[in-house]
């Protein structure tokens, strides 16, 4: 067993009994320790008494939709969230990524995709906590420190998800430079991403918005149209 998903412990939200059974018992043989909730109500709960590494949560629960699930959940913590949903709409998935969700599988979903896209969000948890060490960044009104997981904007904290600060921190660390799609997805998601490209493009607007200053910013995130993105002074 990797040290990577040694005592992670998954909180899975859904009301399907079929769905959770066969997870519970997928992830449970990949040495994950598994709880869950039947309603967001409950989910809410299990995240104090549980403190769950990562999350799977369904959109279409009982008393609390997963929706404001993830909401609430934003407020107060950066743990890892994939949305597991029926909705297979584009706009679901958009929704769910600007509330702050990591990642979003429409079932019926394959197990082991779904196992890999969790591997692949603890990766980068893990790497990032390995590079804790990392210098701070300071570039013009941004200031970034690593070994804190932080963002200031003028002096003011920016509360960023767990993507939006790996993003953030990639292209700051090639400030200046184009950065392309392939390399950011690969960096922030890891290697066996097989989600679709457009969710880094959601990501990256909420970090436009989230770094807007309209006073004083001399920063901005622009798009090379074909390649990728760039962090850039004016």
């Amino acid at each position: 067993m990797t040290s990577l998903i040694e005592n992670i412990r998954v909180l899975i939200a859904e009301d399907e009994d079929s769905f959770v059974d066969a997870l519970s018992l997928a992830l449970k043989k990949e040495g994950f320790t598994v709880s869950f909730a039947k309603d967001g109500k409950a989910a809410l709960k299990a995240v104090d008494d549980f403190d769950p590494d990562i999350i799977l949560l369904d959109i279409m629960l009982p008393k609390i939709n997963g929706l404001d699930v993830c909401k609430t959940i934003r407020m107060k913590s950066n743990v890892p969230i994939i949305i597991v949903s029926a909705r297979s709409s584009e706009t679901d998935a958009v929704v769910g990524l600007e509330l702050g969700a990591d990642d979003y599988v429409i079932k019926p979903y394959r197990l082991k995709e779904l196992v890999a896209r969790i591997r692949a969000v603890l990766r980068r948890r893990q790497l990032f906590s390995e590079e804790s060490s990392d210098k701070v960044i300071e570039i013009g009104e941004v200031k970034l420190d690593p070994s804190k997981r932080e963002v200031t904007l003028n002096g003011e904290v920016v509360k960023l998800t767990l993507k939006e600060f790996d993003i953030l921190h990639a292209l700051l660390k090639s400030a200046g430079k184009v950065v392309t799609r392939e390399y950011l997805i690969d960096t922030v998601w890891g290697s066996d991403f097989v989600g679709d490209t457009k969710t880094l493009d959601v990501h990256i607007k909420r970090l436009r918005e989230k770094l807007k200053d309209s006073s004083t910013a001399s920063h901005k995130i622009i798009t090379i149209r074909g390649i990728g993105y760039k962090y850039e002074l004016s």
